[in-house]
């Protein structure tokens, strides 16, 4: 299955990252949630492990946050590769949003 990774600089430190994610994550759920269903989210200390389905296609990955990046990373099923340099630019913007 292709992947796709997003990464974004940032210097807030890891817990204030985490903590924007956190309270950022619930906002994006209902901004989407239109296009989104069935989503799963799952925090492990600093990592984020998340699911949905949307226009019937399941994502899946992971949302890392560290001292001064945090990562995106995720399976995409073939259908959705031609949409894939649109995803990345979505979520980077999100990000740059977030903890910019």
């Amino acid at each position: 299955m292709p992947s796709l990774n997003v990464a974004v600089p940032h210097d807030l430190g890891q817990q204030e990252a985490t903590d924007r994610l956190k309270a950022q994550f619930g906002d994006l759920k209902d901004r989407f949630g239109q296009d989104i269903g069935d989503v799963e989210e799952e925090w492990d200390g600093h990592v984020l492990r998340f699911g949905f389905t949307t226009y019937g296609i399941r994502i899946r990955g992971t949302v890392t946050s560290g001292e001064s990046e945090v990562t995106v990373a995720a399976d995409l099923p073939l259908v959705a590769m031609p949409l894939k340099g649109a995803i990345e630019r979505q979520i980077r913007g999100e990000l740059e949003k977030i903890v910019g």
